[in-house]
């Protein structure tokens, strides 16, 4: 009998704010813009996508698109979501 598996998503495992912030400030740390979008995308997922659109003030088509593999999110967005999922973007000095 063969082993059944199904790929690992972190979303589900994103139950609260704070572990959705760790997650944020850790890919903010170590990735790069395409790895901090794929994260919000994450995060957007795990908190749901309609709820997020409606707290972000966007359309829930928008928010799909903008956060997809290929998307090119407008900072405004970034930012607007980045708030809704209850976080705030800032600008610190980079260590060496």
């Amino acid at each position: 009998m063969a082993l059944q598996t199904k790929p690992f998503d972190i979303a589900e495992h994103l139950n609260t704010a704070e572990e959705i912030r760790m997650f944020l400030q850790e890919v903010a740390a170590y990735g790069d813009e395409a790895d901090f979008i794929h994260a919000l995308n994450t995060a957007a997922r795990a908190m749901g996508m309609t709820e997020l659109a409606k707290k972000a003030g966007i359309s829930r088509a928008s928010l799909y698109k903008s956060l997809a593999e290929n998307g090119n999110p407008k900072f405004s967005t970034i930012s607007k979501v980045t708030k809704a999922l209850g976080c705030k973007l800032a600008v610190v000095q980079q260590g060496t």
